[in-house]
């Protein structure tokens, strides 16, 4: 937390543009203005500012023109709570929640997002066995209501982080302040498991993630129990066995037991495979930019409470 004078204040804005299939350049500005909060005799600062889109076919996510979002001391509250009902068995699903809530994004018609959609989407086909995931959150949800009232989708948010953090991945800082919209997201805008590479990129394009990031968020699939690694460990083990292919040699019902076509596709795409082979060999790394690039999602389509 940084200090400040009351007389004190920091903007931080940042432009970004993104290429589309069209020719056409989405322009996308983020700002966020700083709230000074009084202790005592004493005036503390933070600053917040979203992650930025990176640029399509960037070299280095790392070094993409983005800033890290600083989470406000409110979230401790949010994760102890969440904390006492999540278990490393129950991680995959919570984490699952997350990415179909803000999964749906389309920077098309500018709907759906991180909006807590999610809560009214659960007969969706999609969304099968997520109910199960939500009864565990309601019941963080419940203790906090009492104390401070929190969004389902900032809930959905830090739960995934959590989840995360709690089977060995990186800790993931997330901003709260998100708003819950009344009305389910149009259908039909979840990745679909059966896309091949160029869709699956064409897809994650009209949401504002590259090919790279569909490669880092794809290592979500780590946890779950399709057949990358421990279904309770959050490593890189899936960028290792795509490099491996196992499916290839494996007779048909032993296919379908690793992984999704989704997952298979990625690793016959020449630039996907690039990325595959990086996070294979850099857990480190992909533990950093998957940090940016879950935190860029969660942000994605959100409607923020005013400060």
């Amino acid at each position: 937390m940084i200090r400040a004078s009351i007389n004190q204040f920091l903007c931080l804005s940042s432009v970004n543009f993104l290429p589309l299939r069209s020719g056409c350049r989405l322009y996308r500005k983020f700002a966020s203005l700083d709230r000074c909060a009084f202790y005592g005799r004493r005036f503390f600062f933070l600053a917040t500012a979203p992650l930025l889109l990176s640029r399509e076919g960037s070299s280095e996510y790392s070094n993409a023109n983005s800033l890290q979002a600083v989470e406000p001391d409110e979230s401790l509250l949010v994760r102890t709570k969440l904390r006492k009902v999540l278990s490393k068995s129950k991680a995959p699903g919570v984490l699952r929640l997350a990415f179909h809530d803000a999964g749906t994004f389309d920077m098309n018609d500018n709907t759906g997002g991180m909006n807590g959609s999610i809560i009214l989407e659960l007969d969706r086909p999609e969304n099968a066995g997520l109910r199960r995931s939500v009864k565990i959150l309601e019941k963080a949800k419940s203790e906090l209501d009492k104390v401070q009232n929190v969004s389902w989708a900032d809930l959905v948010a830090v739960a995934g982080a959590e989840a995360v953090s709690l089977c060995g991945g990186p800790v993931i800082p997330v901003q709260l302040g998100r708003m819950d919209t009344s009305i389910p997201d149009p259908e039909g805008k979840l990745p679909q498991e059966t896309l091949g590479a160029f869709d699956l990129k064409k897809c994650f394009l009209e949401k504002g993630f590259s090919t790279q990031e569909l490669v880092i968020l794809s290592g979500a699939h780590t946890l779950g129990g399709k057949g990358f690694g421990s279904p309770i460990v959050f490593d890189n083990t899936y960028y290792k066995i795509l490099l491996e292919r196992p499916w290839v040699s494996s007779g048909p019902s032993m296919s379908s037991m690793i992984g999704l076509p989704s997952d298979h596709a990625l690793v016959e795409d020449a630039e996907c495979l690039r990325w595959i082979t990086i996070y294979a060999a850099d857990e480190r790394r992909f533990f950093e930019d998957f940090k940016r690039a879950y935190v860029k999602l969660v942000n994605t389509g959100a409607s923020w409470r005013d400060a």
